[in-house]
């Protein structure tokens, strides 16, 4: 069957041709490990069993983890040996499993998880960019969405991630997660159930990020969870785009906060100004930790 997983709809057969995201029907897995470095509470103190799949519907020109996005890097792997990780990973006491960029592999980690359930709530880590066909398929399988806004602006998502619908897509998948998950729950301070909205703050572009937060605030009210992430640092394409080739100003960040208080955002999670740093950017040489 010709893969439509996404909203790209390519409509090519992956076992003989490549979509514009590069993936074929078989896996293909960056990294694996033990990831202490995500929200509170989905690393909480035992960490966060992140599984990093190798291509993406997104080209971000500014994507940090472009070496497996983009260029590919990654090893195949069959949904036999995707269970095998899923209980390397639970055997060390993870609080969860965490698919990274896992959308057109859909298919396949369904298959994987038809396999083996794991004891752990599993998190689709999600850039956003999502058919609610596909997000209605995996809603059995999934128990915490921690999906992107990237943008509420067509003209910025045409251009730094080629996609030129990611505002009316990612709204529309944002409600059918939380339709899918409309309660979070906490045990322990650890997420079980429930949707996490993650916005990464570009420089030059804040009104961007107040429009994000407004659509928040209007959809899902001052009660969701949102994580508003400092740590832009020009990668890949980006380095030559002289817009985007710097770090956040403390003033433009500072904004943001403004604007979340002003909102009244009771569950937000903030990175400081020093995440912005090379050091929390996975070695994707290493196939495991």
């Amino acid at each position: 069957m010709n893969c439509n997983i996404c909203p790209r709809k390519c409509n090519i057969d992956r076992d003989i041709d490549l979509g514009f995201c590069g993936a074929s029907n078989q896996i293909k897995i960056a990294k694996y490990m033990v990831h202490n470095w995500e929200e509170p509470i989905i690393s909480g103190n035992s960490g966060s069993g992140a599984i990093f799949f190798s291509h993406c519907n997104l080209k971000c020109a500014y994507c940090q983890n472009y070496q497996i996005s983009c260029e590919g890097l990654g090893k195949y792997v069959s949904a036999q040996q995707l269970v095998e990780i899923f209980k390397e990973l639970e055997s060390k006491g993870v609080h969860n499993l965490n698919l990274v960029t896992p959308s057109h592999y859909a298919k396949q980690i369904i298959d994987a998880l038809n396999i083996y359930k794991p004891k752990v709530p599993i998190v689709w880590n999600s850039n956003g960019y999502e058919t609610e066909q596909t997000l209605e398929m995996i809603k059995d399988y999934i128990d915490v969405y921690l999906v992107d806004m990237k943008y509420m602006d067509n003209r910025l998502s045409l251009h730094l991630s080629g996609a030129k619908d990611y505002v009316e897509v990612c709204s529309k998948a944002i409600l059918k997660m939380k339709q899918n998950q409309p309660k979070d729950i906490l045990i322990n301070n650890i997420i079980q159930k429930g949707v996490i909205v993650r916005h990464l703050v570009l420089p030059n572009e804040i009104e961007n990020t107040f429009k994000v937060l407004e659509w928040l605030n209007k959809n899902l009210g001052e009660d969701c969870f949102i994580s508003i992430m400092s740590q832009y640092t020009p990668y890949y394409k980006s380095k030559e785009m002289e817009k985007y080739n710097r770090k956040l100003k403390p003033i433009e960040y500072k904004r943001v906060i403004n604007k979340i208080n002003e909102l009244k955002f009771k569950n937000g999670f903030y990175q400081d100004l020093t995440s912005a740093n090379d050091n929390f950017v996975p070695d994707f040489q290493k196939f495991k930790d």
